[in-house]
């Protein structure tokens, strides 16, 4: 697919394809050395959750606990494995298709992360007499996003949902 191209199963199920150059809701900082920075962050955290969930893995944690945080852990590699090699081995695909091992468009942690989910559940206008933004186009869960970002988001909502006393 090229960026941007569309594949419509529903209203509310598109397999739109994204590229998320840099954090949550392709919020980025820093250039090339923002996102070295980045990717450093995601390396150290991704070792620490590893470790923190080997030690709550051996004592008698909740099962939930130790899944939460497993898909959280998940969800960071998949986005880390993504952002360190996409760019080394798809050229770029604005306007074109994206070829495999033919040179890529960026090195190794330079690369963006690919986005293709996009439920836009209610896509309608506010009302007419709402004070400032009456009649404005609002579209409802707008964010575009992968597995790796529902990993991490049905994650942390677990832990806060259901188990809330893990954490004093």
């Amino acid at each position: 697919m090229m960026i941007g191209q569309e594949i419509h199963f529903f209203d509310w199920f598109i397999i739109h394809f994204t590229e998320n150059k840099g954090m949550a809701f392709g919020m980025e900082f820093g250039g090339s050395f923002g996102k070295y920075l980045l990717s450093v962050f995601r390396l150290v955290a991704i070792v620490a959750i590893a470790i923190y969930l080997k030690n709550i893995a051996t004592t008698d944690v909740k099962k939930g606990v130790v899944l939460s945080i497993s898909l959280v852990l998940a969800g960071a590699i998949g986005n880390m494995i993504d952002s360190a090699f996409y760019g080394l081995i798809f050229s770029e695909s604005y306007g074109q298709l994206a070829t495999v091992f033919e040179g890529g468009y960026a090195g190794f942690l330079q690369g963006k992360v690919v986005d293709m989910f996009y439920f836009p559940l209610i896509n309608g206008h506010f009302p007419q007499w709402l004070p400032l933004i009456g009649g404005n186009h609002f579209i409802f869960f707008r964010p575009v996003f992968n597995i790796a970002d529902a990993s991490i988001s049905v994650g942390v909502i677990n832990m806060l949902i259901f188990h809330r006393s893990f954490f004093k």
